[in-house]
């Protein structure tokens, strides 16, 4: 979810932070690395509350895979080493695995037997496989009793197999959010982008301001008859194009991936409306890049910065990249069709059923998703946190909202408050078969971007071959 562009020296020290505060990050510079901090390995029980609150307890050691680069494997040691400290009772044996083989060397380990208790896992390639194997703990089983609750976590965050069993919790809960560049909405004398979800623009709104703010080398904007759409020099809007983000529009238009009954829900009225309002704003409005244009343009957060772009829709993640670089930006929620939507997208750790510490494994989950261990990453604008008094107490709230520039005006009340009151959870999570289904979609959506082909005809073309794969959808 992170790509950023031309990162500097600062986010690069918080992204070291936040992996060691996800477990691991993804990044193309993998290494593979197995560390043992030591100690004995013994069992424990997955007990009561009173054998959890036992002291002294017997040493156990856990097994904890992540995915990550060298940089991410020397922060991912730090935190694992401040773990230990304060859980003497737990050593934490880190296998630090390259991303592109990751899911074949968790595959090939528990089909060994190998032994492994907590892992970082994508949900829909290889968590949700596994689970189906039984081979995923049921988390209700070990966090009943425990000093942090399934109950704390935000319902977003929590992975079901049925409506009975729990195989995961996020590590890194987001959302997306409209970003925008102050400087440029005053200049062009436009309504700033409202905070407040019960205010949030409607699309029609939302497609005339992003006209006024596209403007061609000769000075005019989209709305006048003299703009020429083939010399574009500041383009109103612009959206990355993976379904984590046209996703929120598809939800917000009353579609779904997968309908109720059954069908593959991308080639339904209410998904192929929202698919080609977003393919207008490059292909008939010209308020934001096509694909060809995309590609000369930098990240979010130096389109904004450098003016070529005056509002982006991007993952909540961003407000980190775009504060380093130190402009004056402000951030509002989502445009909406015809109901406020925004997904709630995560990573996902999970615990093995065969694991002989459970009590131990799930500790160290909740430690790698506690803000209360290191607040760097969530105040500086790169994490939200997964449970819920941290983002509803206001004592907890204010530790990584406030005196922070990341943080702009509004960001409780539209950011937390989308979360909480307006998220739908990851379909990867929900959706059963997504990761296959999706694969069939994103090349057919490639020809709606270039306006190749419209959204029905596209979806059309592409239930072909996803109607067979639809399984339904999961049960919470």
């Amino acid at each position: 979810m992170k790509n950023y562009s031309k990162i500097t020296a600062v986010i690069l020290t918080s992204l070291m932070l936040a992996t060691a505060l996800f477990g691991c990050g993804n990044s193309s510079d993998t290494v593979s690395s197995d560390t043992t901090s030591g100690g004995t390995a013994s069992e424990v029980s997955s007990g009561t509350q009173q054998a959890q609150k036992k002291e002294p307890k017997e040493p156990v050691e856990i097994v904890y895979t992540c995915w990550g680069s060298a940089t991410e494997k020397k922060a991912t040691e730090a935190t694992i080493a401040k773990f230990e400290q304060e859980n003497s009772w737990i050593k934490v044996k880190t296998m630090v695995i390259p991303n592109a083989n990751y899911d074949t060397k968790i595959t090939t380990m528990v089909a060994a037997n190998e032994p492994l208790d907590i892992s970082q896992l994508e949900s829909a390639t290889i968590a949700y496989p596994l689970a189906e194997q039984g081979k995923l703990m049921n988390l209700k089983t070990i966090a009943e009793n425990s000093e942090t609750p399934l109950s704390d976590f935000v319902p977003e965050d929590l992975f079901y197999l049925d409506k009975d069993t729990i195989i995961g919790v996020g590590n890194g809960l987001e959302v997306f959010n409209l970003f925008y560049n102050k400087d440029m909405i005053q200049a062009a004398g436009v309504e700033t982008p409202p905070t407040d979800p019960g205010k949030a623009w409607t699309w029609d709104r939302f497609v005339e301001t992003a006209k006024k703010l596209t403007v061609d080398k000769n000075g005019k904007n989209a709305l006048d008859p003299s703009f020429d759409p083939k010399k574009i020099v500041q383009y109103g809007i612009s959206f990355p194009k993976w379904w984590g983000l046209w996703g929120n529009f598809i939800y917000s238009n009353g579609g779904d991936y997968v309908t109720q009954d059954g069908k593959f829900g991308l080639s339904q009225p209410e998904a192929v409306e929202a698919l080609q309002k977003l393919a207008d704003l490059i292909n008939v409005h010209h308020v934001a890049p096509t694909p060809t244009a995309e590609k000369g343009l930098p990240g979010t957060e130096i389109a904004l910065q450098t003016k070529k772009v005056a509002m982006a829709i991007d993952g909540q993640w961003v407000h980190l990249p775009i504060d380093s670089a130190k402009f004056n930006f402000g951030s509002g929620v989502l445009p909406k069709m015809k109901e406020l939507k925004t997904q709630a997208v995560t990573g996902m750790l999970s615990i093995y059923a065969n694991t002989k510490n459970p009590e131990a494994s799930w500790k160290l989950a909740t430690y790698l998703v506690d803000p209360g261990q290191d607040i760097t990453l969530y105040k500086n604008g790169n994490l939200m946190p997964v449970t819920k008094p941290w983002l509803t107490e206001k004592d907890k709230l204010d530790q990584w909202t406030t005196n922070t520039t990341a943080r702009p005006d509004g960001y409780v009340q539209g950011i937390v408050g989308m979360l909480l009151n307006y998220s739908v959870p990851t379909p990867t999570g929900t959706v059963k078969n997504f990761n296959k289904i999706i694969d069939i979609v994103n090349p057919a959506l490639d020809k709606v971007w270039l306006g190749q082909q419209t959204a029905q005809e596209a979806m059309k073309a592409a239930e072909t071959k996803a109607q067979p794969l639809v399984q339904g959808k999961r049960e919470r």
